[in-house]
């Protein structure tokens, strides 16, 4: 019934069916295992700390105890520091900011679309020679492009040293029944484990097409899920021939 409650997201009747299970002696390993991630959901790292002590104490090899033990040891000693969190998110806005947002001359606009400059980000990772070396973009263009990046609080070779990497897509429209079918196929099909699955509930991702259409990074900003459970998203995906955005 506490797994169930788990699953469905109904943290609170399921942190209460967990701690009266835990509460008996003995204690049933998985109950104890889900509980303490619950209490990291909840940022009480110290309670989640003392549910792994409990399962290390009579297994002391278990690997996933072992291993989410140190991630809450040191999630309740790291300082997160919110200000420096929202600055990341806003920026990571603007460079997501297509071009068509803005004025731009006909010129301007064609040449960046013919180099595939689409974003902000785009044209934060290009330079100014780069610019130039494209078929009628001259000086009045380029200054166009400054001013646009400028009223953004960017320049252009602002972030030049980091490479666009091209993406593996998955269109429907290109792709054979069957694949349409896996991707089609609920995100419970992968037998993720609770920390990975909440995850999944938290950014809404209820099928597999829609997981693989998310980044590492989108993932790992979701509370609690480090690189064990990406790792262990990517060895499901990998199963099926599949891969996260940018991978």
């Amino acid at each position: 019934l506490a797994v169930e409650n788990d699953r469905r997201g109904n943290d609170e009747t399921a942190l209460d069916l967990y701690q009266r299970s835990t509460s008996r002696f003995p204690a049933h390993l998985g109950a104890l295992l889900n509980l303490a991630i619950l209490y990291e959901d909840r940022q009480q790292y110290e309670k989640a700390r003392q549910c792994y002590l409990r399962i290390l104490d009579a297994y002391p090899n278990h690997p996933r105890a072992r291993l989410f033990f140190k991630d809450a040891q040191a999630s309740g000693e790291m300082f997160y520091d919110e200000d420096a969190q929202r600055r990341r998110d806003r920026l990571g806005q603007v460079l997501n900011m297509p071009v068509t947002d803005f004025e731009l001359s006909v010129r301007s606009r064609n040449c960046l679309q013919k180099m595939g400059l689409l974003t902000l980000g785009d044209l934060a990772r290009a330079s100014e020679q780069e610019l130039l070396s494209s078929k009628n973009f001259g000086e009045t263009s380029l200054v166009e492009i400054k001013e646009m990046m400028a009223s953004k609080g960017l320049s252009l070779g602002q972030f030049a040293g980091e490479k666009r990497v091209p993406e593996v897509t998955y269109e429907p429209e290109v792709m054979s029944p069957d694949e349409q079918a896996l991707l089609s196929k609920p995100i419970a099909d992968l037998n993720l484990s609770v920390r990975a699955r909440k995850c999944m509930i938290r950014l809404g991702i209820s099928t597999i097409g829609e997981l693989v259409r998310r980044t590492q990074d989108e993932l790992l900003e979701c509370k609690n899920f480090g690189v064990t459970s990406l790792n262990e998203v990517r060895d499901k995906l990998i199963v099926h021939g599949l891969k996260l955005r940018g991978d």
